[in-house]
Formats: C-alpha cells, sequence, structure tokens
C-alpha cells in the first residue's frame, strides 16, 4: 500500500492506495479521525453504489461512526448537474446532517465532481472523502479538488476548488472494471506521461503488448501512484489553476467540445481526450512546437491501448467545434489558452486565435 500527502496553502490530506483496502486495518487508520462518532453518507451512482457500498459501510463502522446513510443516481454524465445536486440537498436535510457530517462521494469522475460540489456547498461545505472505483478517477479527478457540474452550454462551467479529507482507493475494484472503463483512465495516464514523464510513456508502450486485460496489477498501481504524485506536486503549486495547473488540461480544452457537441453520449471522457490529445500534438507539430515524431508516437500508444484517435460527428462542423472551445473557462481575452507538447515529457501553455490552425488540427482528426 501506498500513503500519497497533497499539500496546499490551506489544506492537508492523504492518499491511501491499494488492494484489498476496504475493510483493512489501514483503512480503518486513515477514517477513524474523520468519522468517528460522526453522521456519514455515501453518494454515488446506482452501479457503483450496488458494488461498492456495503465494504465501505462496513469499513465506516469499524471506523466508529455514528451513523451510515446512502444516495444513489443514475449512473453517466447526464446526473452531473444542478438536479443531481439539488437532490443531495434534500436528502441531507431529511438526514439531519449537519456541518460535522462527512460525505463521500463513491464511484468515478461524475459522482466525484457531483458529489464533491454538493459538499463543497451544502452549508457552505461540509468535510467530504474521496473514493474513487474507476481508473480514470483514481489518477486524475479524485486529486486536487476541483468540483462541479456541467450545463448544456458547456462541462464544468459551475464549480469550486475543495479539496477532500481523504482520498481512499481501492485498486481490488479494478478487476470489476469494463475493459472500456480502464481505457478511459489509460487515456489519462497517458496524458500525464506526455506531459512529465517519459519513463511512464515507455511503461505504458511496453505493457501495451501484454493487451489492458492482462497488464500487471503492480504495474498499475506503480502508474496509479505516479500520476498522484505528478499531480499532487502540481497542486502544491498551484491549488486553484492561476497557472502551472492549467497544464493538466492537455487535450481536455478540444475533448470538453467534442463531449458537448455529442450529447455527451457518443464518447466517453477518456475517449475524447484521447481525440483531444491527437488534435493538440498535430496543432503544435504545425506550429514547430514538436517534431512530427511526438504525435506519431502518441497516436501510435493510444491506437495500442484501444484508444480512438479520430471522431464522427456528422452533425456538426470544426467551425462549431471551435465555437464550443471558446466557451471553456481558460479563454482569456477571447484567446483560446491551448496545452501544446514540446516532446514526450514536456508542454506549454500558449493562447491563440489562430482559426485557421485550429481547423487544420480538427479537421485532420474530425473528419479523417
Amino acid at each position: 500500500m501506498k500513503w500519497i500527502t497533497v499539500e496546499t496553502a490551506g489544506t492537508k490530506y492523504g492518499i491511501r492506495l491499494g488492494a484489498e483496502l476496504f475493510g483493512s486495518p489501514e483503512a480503518v487508520e486513515a477514517l477513524t479521525p474523520f468519522v468517528s462518532s460522526k453522521r456519514c453518507m455515501i453518494a454515488g451512482d446506482d452501479n457503483t453504489l450496488e458494488l461498492y457500498s456495503e465494504p465501505l459501510e462496513q469499513t465506516l463502522e469499524a471506523s466508529g461512526t455514528a451513523g451510515t446513510t446512502t444516495y444513489s443516481f443514475p449512473p453517466g454524465e447526464q446526473s452531473k448537474k444542478m438536479a443531481t445536486v439539488e437532490k443531495l440537498y434534500h436528502e441531507a436535510i431529511r438526514q439531519d446532517m449537519g456541518r460535522d457530517a462527512v460525505v463521500f462521494a463513491l464511484g468515478g469522475g461524475v459522482p466525484g465532481d457531483t458529489v464533491g460540489f454538493f459538499a463543497a456547498t451544502y452549508l457552505r461545505g461540509i468535510p467530504f472523502v474521496q473514493v474513487p472505483t474507476s481508473l480514470l478517477a483514481m489518477v486524475d479527478s479524485s486529486v486536487g479538488g476541483k468540483v462541479g457540474i456541467d450545463l448544456p452550454e458547456g462541462k464544468n462551467l459551475v464549480g469550486a476548488f475543495y479539496q477532500p479529507h481523504l482520498v481512499l482507493a481501492d485498486l481490488s475494484v479494478l478487476q470489476t472494471l469494463p475493459e472500456a472503463e480502464r481505457r478511459c483512465g489509460l487515456a489519462e495516464i497517458v496524458k500525464t506521461a506526455v506531459l512529465f514523464d517519459p519513463d511512464l510513456f515507455h511503461v505504458l508502450e511496453k505493457e501495451a503488448d501484454r493487451g489492458i486485460p492482462s497488464m500487471n496489477p503492480d504495474v498499475y498501481e506503480d502508474m496509479i501512484a505516479r500520476c498522484c504524485e505528478w499531480k499532487a506536486s502540481i497542486v502544491r503549486e498551484d491549488e486553484k489553476e492561476s497557472g502551472k495547473r492549467a497544464i493538466l488540461n492537455y487535450g481536455h480544452t478540444f475533448a470538453h467540445a467534442i463531449e458537448v457537441l455529442s450529447g455527451y453520449s457518443t464518447y466517453s471522457h477518456g475517449e475524447a481526450v484521447a481525440i483531444g490529445m491527437t488534435m493538440a500534438a498535430d496543432f503544435a507539430a504545425d506550429a514547430g512546437l514538436c517534431d512530427a515524431e511526438m504525435p506519431a508516437r502518441q497516436e501510435e500508444l493510444l491506437e495500442r491501448l484501444g484508444l480512438p484517435t479520430r471522431c464522427e460527428l456528422p452533425q456538426a462542423s470544426s467551425q462549431e467545434v471551435i465555437n464550443v472551445m471558446y466557451r471553456d473557462k481558460k479563454v482569456r481575452s477571447s484567446r483560446l489558452r491551448l496545452v501544446l507538447p514540446t516532446g514526450v515529457g514536456g508542454a506549454i501553455i500558449r493562447e491563440t486565435t489562430d482559426h485557421e490552425a485550429l481547423r487544420k488540427a480538427i479537421e485532420g482528426r474530425f473528419f479523417g
């Protein structure tokens, strides 16, 4: 088991990472200071609560909770909206949850973001614990305190920076994860490798030969830990994305537009990120920021991991993609801020208004 510390200007918390974590002495030890004699709520989607709420409840009972309630909502991006948060408010009031209650966000990125936003805003903030059950959530969304919901106009347009008190990641749940969901998480691991870690990129290239179902569990643990450590180091320097943290959005500005235009149904978040990274790398190569080998190497790895590098949205145009990109939170003075790779292991943030270059990068993958 691993223990990784995330430290910001105002908070300090741990990521407990390991197999067979639910019910373990290590989990009880980590949870007891937060939940002893406290009311707790476990909230997540129907699927994750059916699979994991019972072992988590048993762990909380062993940690001395004063009582646990559960609340579930339908799975998928469509639940990441204010209506879900409002229902959580009403349920918390019905359960007489005060400011000392603790909420557990159980599941993947959607429960983590949605329940985290509820925790950030209910009674002006109550403690919460991230319990990620998807690979994507373990390596990315559960760490760093970005919580929020979608609007019809775009992803994550309403949200907050609100750090969890603890992240509890039981790697055993990955055994029940569908292969498609593993691929989504691997897209975020590729992102981290391209940004910071050439050695991690090489590990992914080596492990891709085994096939996703056969990838070594120990290798997964190491990759997840490395991603968490990289993200923790960035969050320590820039908690609220005023500078360096924006680099973690590699591929995401393109990806969020793809998700919006597909109605959050054609491509999962990880698949959209994979496509977005190929667009960003093509843009960077055309701008002379990296050589042509870098986009080709990234594309080959993504495809070997079973991830898409092109998208089909016949109802949309490249200009519509650009229009949605301009609704992104990171737009400054009508200029898009893109994260662009300089090679495997490095990237820069660059502002642009060059729509021709954007169209070229999009159409090379959009209609290819």
